[in-house]
């Protein structure tokens, strides 16, 4: 009698694989052609096993926002580590901040997790507030070793590093949008000239 072949069991895609699919379908068709049935066509997966492991599209788009936020903060971290001048390091700094474009797919879900997080839970605020102490964390370090470096003027870097990502947050949603006049190069020329007036340090006495 013949052994019966083996039965294939039937795992799910590594978590990765699904958010990876996530953004490149944002990427690809914007947040409105992001479903958990087309999803999961894409993963090979069910609408509803999609929705065993992440319990909701909320769930779904934050932990995809998690996902593509771990990757460039790893990006970030490489830049910030680089032995070059401080201000060197801000101006990249700002370049990975703003978007690539029009309906850039990270601006894009930043977007819709901001807006849905008027009715979130406290575990997801929590979460998203995590992602931006890490990016207001490195800004404070950056603009204090400036100051003590004598590149930068002499700035209080809290205060300032709050201010200067509100500046760039409103800039950011301009170019995500898609916002009459609001191309990045221009946008990136806006900030840095803010950079210039703002930081340029006063000669030693």
């Amino acid at each position: 009698m013949p052994t019966p072949a083996p039965r294939r069991r039937n795992t799910a895609p590594p978590r990765e694989e699904v958010l990876a699919a996530a953004m490149a379908t944002i990427a690809e068709r914007g947040l409105e052609g992001l479903t958990m049935a087309g999803l999961g066509r894409e993963v090979s997966m069910s609408s509803g096993h999609l929705l065993y492991y992440f319990r909701t599209k909320d769930e779904l788009l934050l932990q995809a926002l998690e996902w593509s936020e771990g990757r460039l903060g790893a990006q970030r971290r490489e830049l910030l580590a680089r032995p070059a001048p401080v201000r060197e390091r801000l101006d990249a700094y700002v370049d990975l901040y703003i978007p690539d474009g029009h309906r850039d797919p990270h601006w894009t879900l930043w977007l819709e997790v901001w807006n849905r997080s008027q009715n979130a839970d406290a575990d997801a605020r929590a979460r998203q507030a995590a992602i931006e102490r890490a990016w207001h964390r490195d800004l404070v370090a950056l603009l204090a070793e400036g100051s003590s470096r004598g590149e930068f003027r002499d700035v209080d870097a809290e205060r300032y590093a709050t201010r200067l990502r509100a500046l760039l947050d409103g800039f950011s949603i301009h170019v995500a949008i898609g916002l009459p006049g609001a191309e990045r190069g221009g946008i990136l020329a806006h900030v840095r000239e803010f950079l210039d007036e703002s930081l340029a340090a006063f000669p030693r006495p």
